[in-house]
């Protein structure tokens, strides 16, 4: 398996540590193999040096040029609409399911566990019914093994 998202000026990360937790920032440029100078103009990121353990690659890129202003990266983060993409992005969408899950109280997830319970009911008795339908049907006969072949 390859990997499908580089370090490159332009790629759009989340920062997973830290001050601005779960902000997206664009890699502006690469100042060493542990750091990258990043910018968040849209986030409310100040532009800084963040360490690559603390951010998290996505599939978005922005284009702009190499140690590009941070009035550069605004305009190319409105233009290719990363705002509006990351939104519409599986990653965000799972991380505001688990954010939702997190403010759950007791009593929701209680009819939470419940409406499972139910769904769960329902795909065993259409399984059970699809199950009994197939041994219904007479089975394909097997195939006798050619005996001229096979002579012991």
């Amino acid at each position: 398996m390859s990997f499908r998202r580089f370090v490159e000026i332009g790629r759009v990360a989340r920062a997973v540590y830290g001050p601005d937790q779960g902000k997206l920032v664009a890699i502006v440029d690469v100042i060493d193999q542990n750091r990258a100078l990043v910018d968040g103009p849209c986030t409310h990121v100040a532009r800084k040096s963040m360490n690559f353990k603390e951010l998290e690659l996505t599939n978005l890129k922005a284009k702009f040029p190499h140690s590009a202003k941070t009035g550069v990266v605004k305009k190319a983060w409105e233009k290719d609409e990363i705002s509006k993409k990351w939104e519409e992005s599986h990653l965000a969408k799972k991380i505001a399911a688990k954010e939702k899950r997190k403010t759950l109280t007791d009593f929701e997830r209680f009819k939470l566990m419940k409406a499972k319970q139910a769904r769960n009911r329902l795909i065993k008795i259409e399984f059970g019914k699809l199950r009994k339908a197939l041994k219904k049907t007479p089975a394909k006969p097997t195939r006798k093994p050619n005996k001229k072949l096979h002579k012991v």
